[in-house]
Order: C-alpha cells, then sequence, then structure tokens
C-alpha cells in the first residue's frame, strides 16, 4: 500500500517543504495549490488514455485539451493543446509561471462547463505561486511521485485510479490542527468501518451533509465498487479472470475496481453522492478529490444544512457523517423542520441526517459522548427520537484516541434506519482500532475492526446477552428505563479480579528486610567515599 512507500512519503514531504520555504505556510493553502497541480497533471494523463483507448478501438473522442481556449480579459485564444501538463512543463521558469497563471488556470477553472458545480466554487480559486522556482522544484517532485504511483501499480498490481486518491489522503493527513466549530477529518479506516456496516449499493443515493473533502462519500463509493467485484467473481460467468479481491492494511477488503468501472456503472455512480460544506475551501478540496476518483461530476455544494436554505428531506438512501461537534447556530436561522429544542449543533445534525433518510433509509454518524448520555431535555429528546421512530441497530463506543492529533474527544458511533422499530440495541465496546491512541498514531497490530464487522452482521439478542463481553444486546425497555440513555458503560457488568494480598505481619518483614539491605549499601557506599578505604 502506498501509506508504506516511504519514498513516497519523502517526495511528499520534499512538496511541503518547498511551499514552506516559499511562503506559503498554511496547510490549507498548500495542499490546495499542490492539489491543482496534481489535477493538471492528472487531467493530462486521463485525457491521453482516452485519445489512446479511441484510436484502438477507432472509437470517435473529442479531447478536452481539442480546440481553442479564449484567455479571459483579452481578445487572444490559444490552443487548448498548450494547456496540457506535458507540454507547459517544458517551458522556461518565468514563461511556465505566467502561462499557468494566466491560461492554465483559468482553462481549468471553466473545465466542466458554466453549469457544473466545480466551475461554480472554482469561480473565486485563486493560483499562488509566489516564485517562478518553487513552480519548477513542485512540478518535478510531482512528476517523480506519480512515477511512484505507476512503479507501485505495476509491482504491487494495484490499478492506477485505486491508489490516486491515496497520495491525495496522504496529503490531507499533513493537516493536524481542528478547524472551525470542531471540524476535523475522519480516519480512513473508521469511514471504511462505517461503510462496511451501512453496506451501500449501488444505485443508491447517499449523502453527507458536513462532507468536507468527501471522505465518507468516497468510502461509500470504493465499497460498492468492491462489492461488485465480489458479487462477480462469485458468478460463474464472472469476466475479471481472477481474483482481484484482497484484505488491506486495516482489515477490510478491497478491490482494484477499475474491472468493473464500465460507462453504465460510471452513469450511475456520477448520480450517486450528494455532499454539502460551509466552507469552500473544503468544497473545492472535495470536488477535486472525487474527480481524481473516477466521478466526473461531483454533486458537492457549498450549503449549511441546518438552516432554512436547506429543503432535501427524506431524498437519500444512506447517510454517512461526522458533523461537527462543538458549535451553536443562531436559533433565528434553524431550519423549521428541526424541532429538537436546542442550538447545539451536535444534536440538530442527528436531526437532520434523520430527515435527509428515506423512510427505511440507513444512517451511520459519528457523536461526542455528550449526545448518547447527556441528561438535559434536548439531548434525551434526542435519543428518544432515535429509540421510537427509527430501529437503532447500533452503538460502538469509541476509545478516546481515535481522533489524535486533532482531539482528545469520546466519540461513538450511532447506527440506525429511519421508519423501523428498535427492540434491542446492539452495544460495542471498542478498544482498538490498529493504531496507537496517542498523537502518533502508529500502526499496530490490535483491531476491533473486523470483529465488529463480523459480530455486527451475525448479532443475535437471545446470543449476545453476556454483558461482560465487548458486544451485546439491550432490550428496549430496559433503555427507556434508563431515560434513553445509551451510554455503553449503564449496561455494561465491569469484570472485577480479586486480588489476594499477603498476610501483614509478612508484608512487614519484607520490608524491614529491605531497609536492612539498604542500610548495608550505605555502609558499603561510606567506606568507598572514604579516603582511608581509597587505599
Amino acid at each position: 500500500m502506498l501509506q508504506n512507500n516511504a519514498h513516497l512519503k519523502s517526495l511528499i514531504a520534499s512538496l511541503w517543504q518547498n511551499f514552506w520555504e516559499g511562503g506559503i505556510a498554511n496547510p490549507l493553502t498548500a495542499i490546495e495549490q499542490i492539489t491543482y497541480l496534481i489535477f493538471m497533471k492528472r487531467l493530462d494523463d486521463l485525457e491521453a488514455k482516452r485519445e489512446r483507448d479511441a484510436e484502438w478501438t477507432g472509437e470517435k473522442y473529442i479531447s478536452r485539451f481539442s480546440g481553442k481556449f479564449q484567455i479571459p480579459g483579452s481578445n487572444e485564444s490559444i490552443d487548448k493543446n498548450e494547456l496540457r501538463w506535458s507540454v507547459f512543463k517544458h517551458k522556461p521558469a518565468d514563461e511556465m509561471l505566467m502561462h499557468v497563471q494566466m491560461k492554465v488556470f483559468p482553462f481549468l477553472k471553466e473545465l466542466n462547463g458554466e453549469t457544473s458545480p466545480f466551475t461554480k466554487h472554482m469561480a473565486n480559486a485563486v493560483f499562488i505561486m509566489p516564485k517562478a522556482s518553487l513552480l519548477v522544484s513542485a512540478i518535478n517532485i510531482v512528476e517523480e511521485i506519480f512515477k511512484e504511483i505507476e512503479k507501485d501499480a505495476t509491482e504491487g498490481g494495484h490499478a492506477f485510479q485505486d491508489i490516486q486518491g491515496d497520495v491525495y489522503e496522504m496529503l490531507l493527513s499533513e493537516i493536524a490542527t481542528a478547524g472551525k466549530n470542531g471540524q476535523f477529518r475522519t480516519p480512513r479506516h473508521i469511514i471504511k468501518l462505517m461503510a462496511e456496516l451501512v453496506a451501500p449499493q449501488l444505485g443508491q443515493r447517499i449523502a453527507d451533509p458536513a462532507c468536507g473533502t468527501g471522505g465518507f462519500l468516497l468510502g461509500a463509493y470504493q465499497y460498492i465498487l468492491t462489492d461488485l467485484v465480489r458479487k462477480s467473481e462469485g458468478s460463474s460467468s464472472s469476466p475479471l479472470g481472477g481474483s482481484r479481491m484482497g484484505v488491506d492494511e486495516d482489515g477490510f477488503e478491497r478491490a482494484a475496481i477499475s474491472a468493473v468501472l464500465t460507462q453504465k456503472v460510471k452513469n450511475i455512480l456520477d448520480k450517486s453522492f450528494v455532499g454539502y460544506d460551509i466552507d469552500t475551501t473544503m468544497v473545492r478540496l472535495g470536488l477535486m478529490n472525487m474527480m481524481m476518483h473516477g466521478i466526473d461530476e461531483p454533486k458537492i455544494d457549498y450549503k449549511d444544512t441546518l438552516s432554512k436554505s436547506y429543503n432535501e428531506d427524506s431524498r437519500f438512501d444512506i447517510v454517512l457523517a461526522n458533523p461537527p461537534f462543538t458549535g451553536n447556530i443562531d436559533k433565528g436561522d434553524i431550519n423549521e423542520s428541526l424541532k429538537l429544542p436546542t442550538t447545539k449543533t451536535e444534536l440538530l445534525f442527528v436531526e437532520r441526517i434523520f430527515n435527509m433518510l428515506k423512510m427505511g433509509g440507513t444512517a451511520a454518524v459519528i457523536v461526542p459522548s455528550g449526545v448518547i448520555q447527556n441528561s438535559g431535555k434536548a439531548f434525551e429528546a434526542l435519543r428518544k427520537m432515535l429509540i421510537e421512530k427509527t430501529e437503532l441497530k447500533a452503538v460502538i463506543a469509541m476509545p478516546s484516541g481515535v481522533f489524535k492529533p486533532y482531539a482528545g474527544v469520546s466519540t461513538a458511533i450511532l447506527l440506525f434506519t429511519k421508519g423501523g422499530e428498535t427492540n434491542h440495541v446492539w452495544f460495542y465496546d471498542m478498544q482498538a482500532d490498529g493504531y496507537t491512541l496517542d498523537d502518533k498514531r502508529n500502526k499496530i497490530a490490535e483491531s476491533d475492526l473486523p470483529d465488529i464487522v463480523q459480530r455486527y452482521k451475525v448479532r443475535d439478542a437471545k446470543k449476545d446477552n453476556d454483558r461482560k463481553l465487548k458486544y451485546f444486546m439491550v432490550p428496549k425497555k430496559e433503555i427507556v428505563e434508563n431515560k434513553y440513555d445509551l451510554n455503553l458503560s449503564t449496561y455494561k457488568e465491569e469484570v472485577y479480579e480479586e486480588v489476594v494480598y499477603e498476610k501483614p505481619e509478612v508484608i512487614f518483614g519484607k520490608l524491614e528486610n529491605m531497609e536492612q539491605e539498604i542500610q548495608n549499601e550505605l555502609k558499603e557506599l561510606k567506606k568507598l567515599m572514604n579516603p582511608e578505604g581509597m587505599k
């Protein structure tokens, strides 16, 4: 896997260092500028491949780089072929900087036509490159990164498009500070876990009301494609010719997705994913992230889904989210469909997700521990809604180190289906997520994640009743009696090991012996320090 590629990590570190030394110290700004360069390179490579494929098959293909481009703010037009990465990278440094700033980047901004979300959100984007030498060095490093990706694809047997996004994720992992209102990246392995639990299917509409860079949408996308490979290999007429399945570093089954990404599948997927965010930079990053994973027309938009302007209720089959934890919204701005007596965003987002779901739709959402246990009126009202108006399938308590280095908050995953009936709730006490729970988050062997998926799929109210284990089921009646408390520790039986102590006289005897030994050692030390004793 790319995450274990030391040379690639070194190249990305060099890229960061160059931008830092070039005067771009803000990590988000640097990521945005690096992403533009990777996007330019990727676009050229994709078009070159499509042109070769069309030539081979004899089909007609009109490249994005064919024809003329009218340069904004001037009467000049330019052959679009001049805007290709493979062409402009050979220009002299100063000329290349002006060419990219004044011609290539404006072309990129209008790439998908005037009506596309991408063009709309790129309107105010700026290409910041303080000096030509920084652009030259960055282009050289990006070239090396792509060579390393191709090498990894050849030697590791991965499809290029499967691992393209991994580089982007490695860049995103450098953002090690929480954003405004408690926003921070969700670890990829937690996204994978949640996708496995909701098991999205091709044709379902999937949303994230606070999507950031689109991690959950991509997690669902990759699960769907892996599931298509799994089903294809399970059929007697499988066209894939040999297994494309494997287990990744987090213990989840993954496939080389290019084998199933046909035009028909692609057309369905292009309409399947919807995301919203209130940070314009995140919206742009999310759009490019989706496009670099093979979704040409992503639907990520700038919108506050808690506000009066949002009206997408009862439209989605799946919602996956890790909404902001520590925020409040002005009471006058709250959408009329949100009925909870609160301005706390961590509560309102769960109600928003409930409203977004179609009847029978399923959500997996990360919440801070306060949501599942606080005794306030709004907290209890939300939990009552989940128990009485959904099938609350699972509460998975996560250790507080999962979101380090961003934050040390204690969290849980809630899994529920709108319109279902709660009879029992399945609890799981996650103690290890495959990484150390400190700021370094180094990979370790211990992980509960595969066990969670396996046991969730076979959960049984009659069998999962030993509350001394990591997992167990609790009947609805008991939860209602506890004022809808969903805190795992309320129901878990702690196992206390009996400790047998020695008798007091034995302990005192050992202490006296220790004291005598110390006295003897002090006498020996004094002899050594005495000059007479040195002769």
